[in-house]
């Protein structure tokens, strides 16, 4: 190689020395050293340039970059060819789930006043063993941890203005329908006065209508709740208590199918607590709502069953005391006894009258559940507009 060449190389590797500073420069001014290294790297490694061949700067460097712009972005200082942070769009907060408990239980047994406690609500509450639940009824919308929680409050099978057939054809309406409109409901809650001296009667009655509508397979959605303890010494209330759950005739059957027996005290805190115990149950469809769904007929139904057993038992008592008050009637005629024939007169129409309506008690619930099926749906239909 002749000294004329040999210069020429010494100058182009001077040259190329200076130009790595010239193109971090270019590049970026306080680039960091990863930068420094890999432009090097590539400078070194990547290229080599002919040392009889002039090169302006701006080519050397494009063809050391391979021809593309590269971009370092401020928030990551060394990182070639980033794309810009994505940021993801804001997701809309997913709407609470809606839970739907119905409560259910004898007149006077609390049941309005315990859904007014829980939910904040106005229901006209009755006094002593008067009911003032004419109606289904729902409690305004509240919210309890991350869920929507609805109440619906229902009349008991001893209502002192409405027959039983009144009420079962209110209450099976009212279910029916919302079957059929997906509000399916997370459980049942059966308020229980402890106050009670003894269970009579009619909230025996009372209860096993209750079990009829709820049927077996939904008892492990069920919430036995007595309340007003503090009407009563803790130690009676206690005792009645022990009492309910472990007789057969009372709750035992239901606690042995997955039941839970709860207390009520009367307040805010009391009534959400007890509502926990339902927020993650799997939600449950109720016998008699799965019977109208295969059926739609009412008269077909467990609880009409039941209460129609209850009907001729109670018209089968009616015969024989009207039987009594006949022959007492020819007794006080024979006895010219005016006064006391025209009271038992009067007696024993009564009973007639009564002993009509158990009869036509059947017949009347199956030409009206209809009827009342129509307008429960515009009622919900109403509210939902």
């Amino acid at each position: 190689m002749s000294v004329k060449c040999m210069a020429l190389g010494t100058h182009r590797q001077q040259q190329r020395t200076r130009v790595e500073p010239q193109a971090l420069t270019l590049l970026q001014p306080n680039a960091a050293s990863t930068i420094v290294y890999g432009l090097q790297n590539h400078i070194d490694c990547s290229i080599r340039i002919p040392l009889n061949f002039d090169v302006s700067m701006g080519a050397f460097l494009s063809r050391c970059l391979g021809g593309r712009k590269k971009k370092v972005h401020d928030s990551e200082v060394g990182q070639v060819d980033a794309q810009p942070p994505s940021v993801a769009p804001p997701q809309p907060n997913p709407e609470p789930k809606t839970i739907y408990i119905a409560v259910m239980g004898a007149t006077g047994s609390g049941k309005t006043t315990f859904v007014n406690a829980a939910s904040g609500s106005e229901l006209r509450v009755g006094m002593g063993l008067e009911s003032c639940t004419n109606e289904v009824q729902t409690s305004q919308p509240f919210m309890l941890d991350e869920n929507r929680i609805i109440l619906i409050d229902t009349p008991g099978f001893d209502d002192t203005t409405k027959s039983d057939t009144d009420v079962l054809k209110m209450i099976a309406a009212y279910l029916r329908t919302m079957h059929e409109q997906k509000k399916i409901l997370s459980g049942v809650i059966y308020m229980h006065r402890i106050s009670d001296i003894k269970v009579g009667g009619t909230t025996r009655r009372d209860f096993t209508m209750f079990q009829e509508l709820c049927g077996k397979e939904a008892y492990r959605n069920v919430l036995l709740v007595t309340n007003m303890w503090g009407s009563v010494d803790d130690e009676i209330a206690m005792a009645r208590e022990k009492e309910l759950s472990e007789k057969e005739i009372f709750f035992k059957p239901i606690l042995d199918s997955g039941a839970i027996l709860l207390r009520h005290m009367n307040d805010q805190a009391s009534a959400h607590a007890i509502i926990r115990n339902l927020t993650s149950k799997v939600s449950v469809v109720l016998r008699i709502q799965s019977e109208l769904e295969v059926a739609n007929d009412i008269t077909q139904t467990s609880a009409f069953a039941q209460l129609n057993r209850e009907l001729m038992e109670q018209a089968e008592r009616n015969r024989q005391e009207l039987d009594k008050l006949r022959s007492e009637l020819e007794e006080a005629a024979q006895a010219q006894d005016e006064e006391t024939r025209e009271e038992l007169q009067e007696e024993a129409d009564k009973m007639e009258a009564e002993l009509s309506r158990v009869q036509n008690e059947a017949t009347k619930l199956a030409s009206e559940y209809q009827a009342e099926l129509r307008r429960i749906e515009e009622q919900l239909r109403a509210r939902a507009a």
